[in-house]
Formats: C-alpha cells, structure tokens, sequence
C-alpha cells in the first residue's frame, strides 16, 4: 500500500450536496402538470401537520416524527400558501445528500492479512482492552451508506455475531436479518470498523477500538450515493423508536454539510437533539473544511453533541513528537459562539475496512491493500475513533449519562502544547483543537463529569422556548477569544489565525486548563438575542458589546433556507494524505 504525502485521498466523510431535485407532477387542483420539489413541512405536533396536508390535498413521503414534520413534494404555490398557515411551523427546501460513487462487482473478503492500524494503541485503547473492555453490550448506530459484511465487522472477538439491526431509511424498511444489505460505496464499512473490527494482529492488538460493541447499520444513502435531508431524519427517527430493541447508546454521524441556519433551525440538528434528549451519545463529524475559523458544518454545530476534529501522526506511529492537527480539520467557532470541535482524534492516513468490489475500492485502487483495507483521511474516521471510545467507557460505567459521557472523554483530552511544565503553551487554539487528543484509557477511568453542557437546557431548545449561545467572540482585529469568565485572553484562549502546521506539538496530560472547561457552557439566547453577558444580533450583524464577526453570519431571519434546493453543500473533496 502506497502511504506517500503527494497522493491525495478521497474525503473522509459522507459529501452532502443540495442540487436540485427532479421534478415531478401530481394532481394539485385544476393543474395537473405543476413542477414540484420535496420539502419538510414542520408544525407544532406530528398529528396537526398531518391535518394540514391532508387539507391540501397533499400526498406524504416521510413522516418525520421526531422533528414533528413530514416531508411532500409540493408546488411554489402550495409553499406558500402552507407558509401562510398559522398551523406550520417552518417549511424547509428538503436538502438532496450525495455521495460519489458506484458499485462494482463482488468480494468475500475471505483470506486476508491482518496488519496493525496504529490508531487504537495512539488513543490508549488497546490499555483499555487490557483490562477487560472491549465495549461489549454497547450498540453503536452507524448512520451511512451500509455494511459489508466482513467478519471484522460482522463478528465480536468472541466470534459472534454483532450485528443487531439494519434499517434503510430510504426505503422505510427494516430487514429482518441484521446480516442482509450491503455497502457498494464503501463510506459506512470503513467508518464502522475503525469504531469495532475485531481483528487482531498477530501480538493480539485490536483493529478498533472497542472490538466487543454491537453494531446497527442505519443507511440512509443509496447505491449511486445519494439521499436526502428527509432521508436522515427520519434514520435519526429509527434510532430514537428503536434504542431500547437494540441496546443503542452511540450514534456515529460521520458526515457534514454547511450552516443554514442558527443551529435549532435546522431538521437534522432539531432530530439529533431529540436523539441526545433520549440519552443516545451522538459524534459529529467537524468536518473537512478547514483550516480556517468558523467551518464547522451540520450537525457538528450542535453545542449539546460531541464534535470530532482530526490529528495525525504524521507517518511515525511510534513518534509522537511530531503529531499535529490536521490541515483539513474544521475549525470554530460556531456562528452561536460555541467552541468546536469538542476533541481531535486520529483522522489522518486511517485503515479501515472496505469491500473490493466497492465505490472506493474500484474507484481508488492505489489505496487499498490486502483484499480489505483501504486508506483515507478526515473527520469521518476520527468521529468513529470517538465512537469507540464512547463504547468502552459506556461498558465499564453504563449509568452515565450523555453529558456526564461528554464530560469524561472531553476533560480526559490531551491539548497539543509547545514547551514544558510552566513554559508550556497551547500549540493550537480551543478553536482548532478543543479540548485535545482523546484519550480512552483516561476517559474509562475518569471520574470528572459535570463539566460539559452546564447553562444548556435541551428540553426548551427543542420545544422552541429558549436557544443559547457560547462564549466566543471576535474582537475589531479580527482575532477569536472567549468572554465573560475565560475573558483573560491567554495563550489558548485567543486565536489570531496563525497556523502552526509543520512544527507540531505534543499532545499532553500536563497542561491546567484555566478556569478548566467554561467554554462548554451557554448563554440563554432569547428572541433573536441573549441577556447583557451575551451578545445581540442586529441586521444580521451584532452591536458592540456582543458579536462581531467579519465573515458573516445567518440573516435577521435565522436561516437561509431557499425554495428550489439547489445550494451546492458538497462538504468532501480531497484532502492530503497527512
């Protein structure tokens, strides 16, 4: 397998793309010919909206109950006259979601050669391991485009089965056996086997990270790699009804796609905080569009989840001198002033499991190796790692809670520093790499707990009544620091664009945190502004005593939906192989 830094790979999560979808025609009145596009329809109860379309005489596609909303491909005039309707709450053009590819023949996968993927020991998993968990018991709901049926995937170490359902939100169908389907594209296997293969090297080292976790494939992206908006909510939807059948305590989101809205606007941010009210641990894909600030994309902006970011070794698994963030990596703040990502992870030249026969495979031939792995970098892979580690920590405390499992492996994070003891200084911002490496073996036994999510009311910010906001800002230079409490503007603290790439740092237990971790905090936002600690939107912009970002933001009315969904929102590309 070809490792050199000249070669590009294909992006590592799941692109989501908004093009315009395919017209059709349907009885509406006395116009049996009107172009029709798919939208979310979302009111004030499942049941009310529901009543409306079915007023307009109007057929629904999905029922989307978690967001109380149904998707219907509906005429402008239908649009609005629905947006007019005191019952309708929001009415949101349903984003198409693409991923690239197309399937090719077949593979069994049977005779392989198992070979060290580095990326468990460098987060301490294989400690974890060693001490007897391996996430056994803990399901992990994989939200993408299938599963081959590898038996690194498809078995626990035990050699039973793992697989506990399958769902394909496209079709609304549930198979009846967990080991039908598959993964002509290749995303989904990849990721889900950084996050559980139980394939082991030859000293008894691990592929995944947590080897002993059920696994369910959720697919909500078809064999030519697309979905939709509608598509993903109504996965989330299946996740949330189904938790309790199928033991689901993490759901790995390993894809991204640009900022609409304020983060409670948006239908797939409003379903993954339903998910997190259940008590389901979601990880979100920061995204690969960094370097620069403010490019965490959907559903990474959600304050409540745990947004992943991207490291790499830098090609010396057993030299950790040289590790540093990843250039592709998204970078914070959120437009709602919220530090992301939360944590960084191994997200750079990862090894994961995927179908010969695949979109990828086929596709990329130079990066795949053996008959069943293949290469690739970006957040995608390192939102798997956390994943992971979410699952081993479940298993040895199973009554922790979503923020109290956020806090654990948030606060056991390692930041990357430059210099030693009182001399250290953080290499990267709060912005850039949160808290720092994960670490799993510190988030096992870490007893810290009440650290993440304080200030944030997930009950009202669903319901609608209130919304929050972070503590960062952007000062008249053009430079991110935190306010309120953490306003000290140290070294971490303030971020004045410079980027330290190929220096390097350490990521390390030896840095203190001052005043710890406030900026997981929030500020109550309230009609469109937040009280005098916060900050005002005014015009799209905000006065001087709150934010001031130089690059824009959403408009008065908090989102920029359009009509015709033709928004390019294609989050993957190619990113170096670091």
């Amino acid at each position: 397998m070809k490792s050199t830094r000249d070669r590009r790979v294909v992006s590592a999560f799941v692109a989501l793309s908004a093009v315009a979808v395919t017209a059709m025609s349907f009885l509406a009145g006395n116009n049996d010919s009107a172009q029709t596009s798919s939208y979310i329809v979302q009111g004030k109860t499942l049941n009310e909206i529901q009543s409306v379309m079915s007023e307009y005489g109007v057929d629904v596609t999905h029922e989307l109950g978690i967001i109380r909303a149904v998707a219907a491909d509906l005429t402008q005039e239908q649009v609005a006259a629905l947006r007019s309707n005191g019952a309708v709450r929001r009415v949101y053009s349903n984003e198409a979601v693409e991923v690239a590819g197309k399937p090719g023949g077949s593979n069994s996968g049977s005779n392989y050669t198992t070979v060290d993927t580095h990326y468990a020991s460098l987060v301490n998993a294989h400690a974890v391991h060693d001490m007897g968990y391996t996430g056994a018991g803990v399901g992990i709901a994989v939200l993408d485009t299938g599963l081959w049926k590898h038996d690194g995937i498809r078995y626990n170490p035990a050699g039973r089965t793992r697989l506990s359902g399958l769902y394909n939100a496209m079709e609304d169908k549930e198979s009846k056996s967990a080991i039908s389907g598959d993964d002509p594209g290749g995303h989904g296997s990849h990721v889900a086997s950084i996050a559980v293969s139980s394939l082991a090297t030859a000293d008894g080292a691990y592929n995944g990270i947590a080897p002993g976790a059920k696994l369910i494939s959720v697919q909500a992206f078809d064999e030519t790699g697309h979905g939709t908006y509608a598509d993903v909510v109504r996965a989330i939807d299946w996740v949330v009804s189904n938790k309790s059948k199928h033991k689901i305590r993490v759901l790995n989101l390993s894809f991204s796609a640009p900022v609409r809205s304020h983060y409670w606007d948006d239908p797939i941010n409003q379903a993954v905080m339903v998910a997190w009210q259940h008590e389901i641990f979601v990880v979100a894909a920061a995204g690969n569009s960094g370097p620069d600030p403010m490019t965490i994309g959907v559903p990474g902006n959600v304050p409540y989840v745990m947004t992943v970011g991207a490291m790499t070794d830098n090609f010396t698994p057993h030299d950790d001198a040289d590790d540093k963030l990843a250039t592709f990596s998204s970078a914070g703040p959120t437009y709602e002033g919220f530090v992301k990502p939360d944590v960084v992870a191994p997200g750079g030249h990862m090894l994961g499991l995927v179908q010969g026969s695949s979109m990828l495979a086929t596709t990329y031939p130079d990066f795949y190796a053996s008959d069943m792995y293949f290469e690739m970098s970006g957040t995608s892979q390192s939102t798997a790692v956390v994943s992971g580690i979410a699952a081993l920590a479940l298993e040895a405390e199973a009554w922790r809670s979503v923020d109290e499992l956020k806090c654990k492996i948030l606060s056991a994070a390692k930041p990357a520093v430059t210099g030693n003891g009182g001399n250290a200084s953080l290499t990267y911002s709060v912005f850039q790499q949160g808290a720092g490496l994960v670490d799993a073996l510190a988030a096992v036994t870490n007893q810290n707990v009440d650290c993440a999510n304080n200030g944030l009311h997930i009950d009202n910010d669903i319901d609608g009544f209130q919304h929050f906001g972070g503590h960062a800002n952007q000062d008249e230079q053009g430079n991110f620091y935190l306010m309120g409490d953490l306003d000290a503007r140290e070294a971490g603290y303030i971020w004045t664009n410079g980027y330290i790439w190929t220096d390097g740092g350490v990521f390390t237990d030896g840095y203190l945190w001052t005043d710890g971790y406030l900026w997981t905090e929030g500020y109550l936002w309230t009609d469109g502004g937040v009280n005098s600690n916060g900050y005002i939107w005014t015009d799209g912009t905000v006065n001087m005593q709150g934010y001031i970002w130089t690059d824009g933001g959403v408009n008065t009315d908090g989102y920029i939906w359009t009509d015709g969904g033709t928004e390019m929102a294609t989050m993957s590309g190619w990113v170096e192989p670091e």
